[in-house]
């Protein structure tokens, strides 16, 4: 018995080091992505405030044909 518990107490403490390493990760991640540019987070952080059926949306919309999407898809592989 004692050593099912020694099992479930190793991975338990395996796990928690795992979700933290990905909660860093992803934590680095939107602080990189705010540095370089690519995301402004702190709009975003406004919907909650502007949250009417009305408000302009956060990013416009563009229209892309199929042939596009199919382009941008083949580059991101």
């Amino acid at each position: 018995m004692e050593s099912i518990r020694e099992w479930q107490a190793y991975g338990y403490f395996f796990f928690t080091v795992f979700l933290v390493v990905i909660l860093y990760a992803y934590i680095l991640h939107l602080y990189r992505a705010e540095k370089k540019g690519t995301r402004n987070y702190e709009k975003y952080g406004k919907l909650a405030l502007d949250d009417e059926l009305d408000s302009a949306p956060v990013e416009p919309h563009e229209e892309r044909s199929e042939a596009q999407v199919k382009k941008e898809n083949k580059e991101q592989s």
